[in-house]
């Protein structure tokens, strides 16, 4: 290390910064376990290696100078860094707070259902969930880590895709029932639920070779495709669903998929995390926890059947209406 870089040495920055926080030699000596006199020799011993004054007396209470005022924000900033640095090393990795941002949709319809694997595998994590896909999250200090849908252009950030999607309609059966869908030509009878600007129905339509369907269908927006899917549920219509959130409501039944036309999302999923957080052992925790089990869920689809690939037509969870190959 240069001499410009050189550090003073560590026992006088501590004695410095105790005695400006007491404004007292005593008080200093008594928080480190040292004589006064201690405290006193090492703090010339500090000026003399830098080579200015850094406090004054003022009455009975020590006064930082100019100087030392300079000084002490970057010491107590230092010491403060080193001692939470040391806490989260003793601190156990699988207890804490957890401050996770999720989009809504798969928080309530992916993330909440599992929830209970988390927390009986690491039942010291006090976990706060908050529904949102703003960008600004990422960037909040009193978030941890983030479940976002986007395209992964983040910046300055730790990033990672954690899944792709595929889009396909999704209808109650109890409204398939009463109105019947046996082919594309019978949506101009129903309401899409849109759960964004209509780029997703637009897609997926093109595909269907049906965008003449747009002129004529009646449709509903929703601000978050977790009402559109809410919406669908009640019977008001047929909604885009997708292989991560609608997957268990079609297992269980309260939806059914009417073709078996699916394509790709615009967008995917990603977990986001500022990069100083990424090491964080409970963070650490959280996101393996998050891969396998979405790795999981994976092999669950594909044991049963239930997984689409992109841009074909075929069967899904034998709950299919009608297909339209």
């Amino acid at each position: 290390m240069s001499s410009s870089r050189r550090l003073p040495p560590l026992n006088p920055l501590r004695a410095f910064e105790a005695t400006a926080r007491h404004g007292s030699l005593s008080k200093a000596a008594a928080e480190l376990h040292v004589t006064h006199g201690a405290v006193s020799h090492q703090i010339k011993a500090l000026e003399q290696s830098l080579g200015v004054k850094l406090f004054e007396r003022a009455g009975s209470r020590l006064k930082l100078t100019p100087h030392g005022a300079e000084l002490l924000p970057a010491v107590s900033g230092a010491f403060e860094g080193i001692a939470a640095a040391a806490a989260r090393l003793t601190r156990p990795a699988s207890s804490g707070a957890l401050v996770v941002s999720c989009v809504p949709a798969l928080l309530s319809l992916w993330l909440i259902p599992r929830l209970g694997s988390f927390t009986a595998r690491y039942p010291d994590i006090r976990m706060k969930l908050v529904a949102s896909n703003d960008a600004r999250d990422i960037r909040q200090p009193d978030i941890d880590v983030c479940v976002h849908y986007g395209d992964g252009s983040w910046t300055d950030c730790w990033i990672r895709k954690w899944s792709g999607l595929e889009l396909f309609p999704v209808v109650s059966p109890t409204l398939a029932n009463n109105r019947p869908i046996r082919s594309i030509r019978d949506l101009a009878d129903h309401v899409l639920l849109h759960g964004d600007d209509g780029r997703e129905w637009h897609t997926w339509l093109a595909a269907a070779d049906a965008l003449d369907l747009e002129r004529v269908c009646r449709r509903h927006h929703f601000n978050d495709a977790r009402l559109s899917i809410e919406a669908a549920l009640h019977g008001h219509g047929v909604a885009l669903g997708d292989t991560m959130t609608a997957s268990r409501l079609l297992a269980m039944g309260q939806l059914i998929v009417p073709f078996g036309l699916s394509v790709p999302a615009v967008d995917d999923f990603y977990v986001i995390c500022r990069n100083e957080m990424r090491s964080t052992p409970i963070v650490q925790l959280f996101v393996d926890w998050l891969f396998a089990e979405r790795a999981e869920a994976d092999s669950r689809a594909e044991t049963v059947g239930t997984r689409l690939s992109p841009r074909r037509k075929r069967p899904m969870l034998q709950l299919v209406a009608k297909s339209e190959d």
